[in-house]
């Protein structure tokens, strides 16, 4: 079912993924791009759940646009473990004008296909979603 405004459809194996990663924990994150040709969006990479913070960034592209979901793992105040599901939706200033719209208008219908998004950041360089923004956003 494609979106009316962006005329993006949701390939199904964005929503399987997200499952896996929400129910079972199957992977630390999943980027996930705009095929232009195919008109919808497509799981690009998964990162195992032994990978880190610092390796789903720099799988993101330096000047392209992307859609990624982190489980981000955290420690309380109160010494309880805790996961966070972050959804970020990756601009940087670098990438094409078209590519920044696309992902802007078709955002929101994507993240409605992915029910258990906790938090929401929106970055265009990385300082603006950095470790220490992740674990501000998370408490």
């Amino acid at each position: 079912m494609a979106n009316a405004a962006s005329g993006m459809a949701v390939n199904d194996d964005c929503k399987l993924k997200f499952l896996e990663l929400k129910a079972k924990r199957t992977y630390r994150f999943i980027i996930f791009k705009i095929d232009e040709k195919l008109k919808q969006v497509i799981v690009e990479k998964v990162g195992e759940p032994t990978l880190s913070y610092e390796d789903f960034t720099a799988n993101l592209p330096a000047d392209e646009c992307r859609y990624a979901i982190y489980d981000f793992d955290f420690v309380t105040e109160e010494n309880c473990q805790k996961s966070k599901i972050f959804f970020i939706a990756w601009s940087p200033d670098s990438s094409r004008v078209r590519s920044k719209m696309l992902y802007a208008s078709s955002k929101d219908r994507f993240k409605r296909e992915l029910d258990g998004i906790q938090v929401e950041l929106q970055a265009t360089d990385p300082t603006e979603m950095g470790l220490d923004v992740i674990r501000g956003r998370a408490n």
